[in-house]
């Protein structure tokens, strides 16, 4: 019964305001999801002298958590151009690592736990918000609506199994990867199955959560070669269900529908953007006009990539980019080179 939305200005135009899209969008399937709100967005490219470093978002800290990071970098204070934020009880703060460490080096180092310190986010361009609550209340403590970038996807939670705080609520980050963030709709139902076989290979979850379960598969394809189309791809033979999730990172926006195709999803593409909602009410109300909205086929894995295009910040331009992105499912055999597979390193659940 929960709400999923998606959207990729491909004109870069409407940058500065996608998050008013994405929350218009999920205030209108509010009423699938009372129980929380979330969204992720992927921002525009950072300035030369930020390219190496983490945009990072935790929640559950202390007045010492980042002493903790002493030796493995810097962080970049305000002052020098970074960000220091705090609002509805996480933290968002910008941290250049030392060269060779990684995104698992940062969250040891912080102590990061189940029930306690959660890295909510952290990449060149991800941020990510949610909270218990509905979106008018996650709009109230973190200004959504005033965000720009080009793509971001978003989520409103109804609970059916597991309990309603922070943690359970949606987008999930993927713990261990920067830029990439998941949100989904329905039951994946080997979830204990796959979290026993991640848990004996040193995987920490932060729910009990089916949902969380999507990105950790990400991540394990990832690091075993496998592009993030093919991953995606790949999870329509791996995961069992009635499901439907969306993918949000620096090179794209991922969409993919279950083999049954039962749970609800709805579709457009113009030459201006891309939006899918489990409601086409979301679409219509955030991006009016004369357009067709269609529900993707089931067993579909689509992959909209920005780096095919003239900029990844601004989205596609020109003819010939806007064709080099039209949805096509990705085939389990297709080989498509993603940076989040290297970036990926060492081990990484229910709606």
């Amino acid at each position: 019964m929960c709400g999923i939305i998606g959207f990729w200005d491909k004109t870069g135009q409407r940058g500065a305001s996608t998050g008013r899209v994405v929350l218009t969008m999920l205030e209108a399937l509010g009423c699938r999801g009372p129980d929380s709100a979330g969204v992720a967005l992927i921002g525009p490219e950072p300035a030369a002298d930020r390219e190496w470093a983490w945009s990072i978002r935790i929640a559950r800290f202390d007045e010492e958590t980042l002493e903790r990071l002493e030796g493995l970098g810097a962080v970049v204070r305000p002052e020098a151009g970074g960000v220091w934020a705090r609002s509805g009880g996480s933290l968002r703060f910008t941290f250049r690592p030392a060269p060779q460490v990684t995104v698992d080096d940062l969250e040891r180092a912080l102590g990061a736990r189940r029930g306690g310190l959660e890295v909510l986010s952290l990449g060149r361009r991800l941020d990510l918000v949610k909270q218990v609550g509905s979106p008018a209340q996650l709009e109230a403590t973190y200004s959504v609506s005033s965000w720009g970038g080009p793509l971001a996807i978003g989520h409103t939670r109804m609970s059916t199994e597991s309990r309603i705080d922070l943690s359970h609520s949606q987008p999930f980050w993927v713990h261990g990867v920067p830029d990439l963030a998941t949100v989904h709709n329905g039951h994946v139902t080997n979830y204990h199955q796959l979290r026993r076989r991640a848990e004996q290979q040193g995987t920490t979850f932060y729910t009990d959560n089916d949902s969380e379960v999507i990105g950790v598969y990400l991540r394990d394809r990832l690091q075993q070669g496998r592009s993030l189309p093919e991953a995606m791809a790949d999870s329509l033979d791996d995961l069992d269900g009635s499901f439907n999730y969306l993918v949000a990172s620096a090179d794209g926006l991922g969409i993919v529908r279950d083999r049954h195709g039962f749970k609800p999803l709805v579709l457009a593409e113009t030459d201006d953007f891309v939006a899918v909602a489990t409601e086409e009410i979301a679409l219509r109300r955030a991006l009016p006009g004369d357009y067709r909205a269609v529900e993707p086929p089931p067993a579909s894995a689509t992959f909209y990539s920005m780096s095919s295009c003239p900029s990844q910040a601004a989205g596609c331009l020109d003819p010939a980019a806007r064709k080099a992105t039209r949805p096509v499912p990705v085939p389990v055999s297709a080989g498509t080179d993603h940076p989040a597979a290297a970036a990926a390193g060492g081990p990484a659940g229910r709606t």
